[in-house]
Order: structure tokens, then C-alpha cells, then sequence
């Protein structure tokens, strides 16, 4: 029932044209510095943070990860793990997972990351609605 739920919120979210509010969420784990899970609404979902890229961690001995992979991951964690927050959804990737905006307090989690050099802007085509200026300026600051 849960996988139906968070699939069909993937829907949602992936037809959505522009920015759609998920809500509050609690993270429940950090996969690596650009990707999280969270629960709310008896459902759970996977989040990678919108606009951002961070480097990639180990996948086992066949996919060593990336330099500063772990440093990343720790530092999302820090900020987010077991935090409720306020997950603000620009639609999904084909992995199914939400494309989010992440923020505690009014504080856009994914340009922290960004500001403090551990994650730099995605290079990839943007989902409309999102302000890339933002992020842009955030890593000309953080270099």
C-alpha cells in the first residue's frame, strides 16, 4: 500500500509543471550528498535535491565512489538526518525518485551544499520553475 502511495505521488509530482509543495517529511536516511529518504504521510520517499550535483559514493569494490563522496553524504546528514523538513517538489527523475528543494527553517538545504563546496550545480537541463540563478551564485562564492 505504501509503494502505491509513493508511486503515485512520483506521478504527481513528475506531471506537475512547475514547483508543488510536498510538505513536511521527516529524513530517515542519507544516501549520499544529493539523495535522501524521507517519510510523512504514512508514505515513504526517495529526494534527490534538485540543481545540485555531489560527488558519488562507494557502491562496493566494482564502483569505488568519487574524492569527497563521504565527506558529502556526512555533511548532508549533519544538516538533515532525522530532521523534519519541508520538501518542495519540481517533479521526478526517471528513477522514480522526487526532484526536491529541501529546507529547514527557511534555509534551502541544497544551496547550503552548494555554498559549502560540497556539492556544485547540475549541469543538466533544469526543471522549469526552478531558480538557477541562485545556485550559480552560491558556487561562484563557494570557490
Amino acid at each position: 500500500m505504501i509503494s502505491v502511495v509513493a508511486m503515485s505521488m512520483s506521478v504527481i509530482f513528475a506531471c506537475w509543471p512547475t514547483i508543488s509543495t510536498a510538505g513536511l517529511f521527516k529524513v530517515v536516511r542519507v544516501y549520499d550528498g544529493d539523495t535522501v529518504k524521507a517519510v510523512g504521510y504514512d508514505i515513504e520517499i526517495k529526494v534527490r535535491l534538485v540543481g545540485i550535483d555531489a560527488p558519488e559514493t562507494s557502491k562496493g569494490k566494482r564502483k569505488p565512489g568519487q574524492p569527497f563522496g563521504r565527506k558529502a553524504e556526512k555533511h548532508l546528514a549533519a544538516l538533515v538526518l532525522n530532521k523534519i523538513v519541508d520538501i518542495r517538489g519540481y517533479g521526478s527523475d526517471r528513477y522514480g525518485r522526487i526532484l526536491a528543494e529541501i529546507y529547514i527553517d527557511d534555509k534551502n538545504i541544497n544551496l547550503e551544499m552548494v555554498k559549502t563546496g560540497y556539492a556544485e550545480v547540475y549541469s543538466g537541463r533544469p526543471p522549469r520553475g526552478l531558480y538557477m540563478k541562485e545556485y550559480q551564485k552560491a558556487e561562484d562564492g563557494a570557490r
